[in-house]
This record gives structure tokens, sequence and C-alpha cells, in this order.
């Protein structure tokens, strides 16, 4: 099963030269919670912007078409094509958790999509597609709390993949 995981704001942005274009520590925390003890897939910059580094209680998954790529980092799984990222999720929810390019890939696999929608508007160079309600149905919302360090109205979002119309 692949889950999307992500945050935007009102106009689709995910990002902006390679960094989320806010500061909000709940939707971190978030993220932390709804990723921890899954395989979590990036593509090759998304891992670079951590540089690098190994979220813990995660497994960490890099797609690039590099095959030297990741050789000399313990504890990473490094994968070259779609067809291993499905493989992956045969058995397992793997959390997809950027960039656009790797979001592009694997959405017509993707089964459910866990988003944090940012009532605001920011300065960006990625944007995730809106989401068609043909294909997708809110199935559970939490209103985010603002305060001084989350300023920003926000909520966690859960999209489930409709089943296709029968013929």
């Amino acid at each position: 099963m692949l889950t999307l995981v992500y945050a935007q704001d009102l106009n689709g942005a995910i990002g902006y030269e390679n960094h989320l274009p806010w500061t909000l520590p709940k939707d971190v925390k978030f993220f932390k919670e709804v990723t921890m003890g899954h395989p979590i897939l990036m593509g090759r910059k998304t891992f670079d912007s951590l540089n690098q580094r190994l979220l813990p209680g995660r497994q960490s998954v890099v797609v690039t078409r590099d095959q030297e790529y990741g050789k000399d980092i313990e504890g990473l799984t490094v994968v070259h094509s779609i067809d291993e990222i499905l493989e992956l999720g045969k058995d397992q929810e793997i959390m997809v958790i950027g960039g656009a390019e790797v979001f592009k890939m694997v959405w017509e696999h993707t089964d459910q999509i866990i988003r944090t929608l940012i009532e605001d508007k920011f300065s960006a160079d990625t944007f995730m597609p809106e989401l068609d309600r043909k294909e997708w149905r809110l199935s559970k919302v939490i209103v985010g709390e603002v305060d001084e360090k989350n300023p920003y109205k926000h909520q966690f979002e859960w999209w489930q993949r409709r089943e296709p119309a029968s013929e």
C-alpha cells in the first residue's frame, strides 16, 4: 500500500528551493506520528535536503536512477524503479514523502493521501495538483491548533482513493 504524506498551502505549494516554505512545528510532529514505524520513500533530492540523514524509527528508501547512489550509507535502501517500489509496498504500507517527481511516479498506484492543508499562501516553486473529488474522498479531518509557534490555520486530512465505477 502506498500513502502520500505531504503538507501544502491553499495554492497547492509544497516546496521552495527544496525546502518547506513555512515553519509549522505541529505539522512536523504530525509527520513523525503518521510515518513512525513505516518505511518512508523519497527521491534523492528530498533525501539530500535531509542532509542524507536517516529518520529514526523508519526505514529510509530512496528512489534514484543513479545505480551507485547510497552504497556508502548504512541502513539506507535504494530502489531504481516503480516496480521495486510496488514490490516493497506489496505487504506493508509505504509512506511516500516526496518530492514532486516521486509523487508523480507513484500517483496512479497510491491508495491514500495524508495531507496537511495550511490555510495561507506562500512563495513556492513546487506544487501538488488539486485532488479530484471523483477520484478521492475525504475520510477524516483534524483541525490543528493555532498558537505562537504555529501561526497558520491548518488541518490534517486523510483522503482515500475511490473505487473505480463498475461498468
